[in-house]
């Protein structure tokens, strides 16, 4: 195995321990660029996460993200073509505003390796763990939009509770 992460899930932040969550997925047969424009063209992002995405997908760019129960904004800080892109959470849930969302991309062997960050929230809550679960099933869907074709992005993505 190569490039072994180094992300504990907690990291410091202004003298106050911030908690991340953190996932990794492979995706079997995929092409790096595939992977990259998932994440980084309005089409990509409709196909996984929600259907609901409008935007500009460049660097200093907004994107919405619009879900049945309610949405986020999000500025992309970077866009590294087959390696990283990260966005800044502006606008949406209190616990998301200020955090941000990295993916690192890699080939290794057959597959394409996405380490996935949510950075930077203020303490563990409940919120979190219904966060870090539904980017679990996301995560899958991009995995399924690459590989099969067809994500499973809002509103018909998996329902893991009452707040969906």
């Amino acid at each position: 195995m190569t490039g072994t992460p180094r992300r504990t899930g907690t990291e410091q932040k202004e003298g106050f321990e911030m908690v991340d969550i953190i996932h990794r997925v492979g995706m079997r047969s995929a092409a790096l660029d595939d992977v990259y424009a998932a994440l980084t063209t309005i089409d990509g992002l409709s196909g996984w996460w929600t259907t609901d995405t409008t935007g500009d997908p460049d660097v200093g760019g907004l994107l919405a993200f619009r879900f049945p129960q309610g949405g986020f904004d999000m500025v992309v800080l970077e866009s590294e073509p087959g390696r990283k892109v990260v966005w800044e959470v502006v606008d949406g849930p209190e616990e998301w505003i200020g955090t941000t969302v990295r993916w690192e991309l890699r080939q290794d062997g057959e597959y394409v390796i996405v380490l996935f960050a949510h950075e930077g929230w203020r303490e563990p809550v409940e919120f979190m763990s219904h966060c870090s679960t539904k980017w679990a099933t996301f995560l899958v869907s991009l995995k399924q939009l690459v590989e099969t074709g067809a994500g499973a992005p809002a509103p018909d993505d998996l329902a893991i509770s009452d707040w969906h």
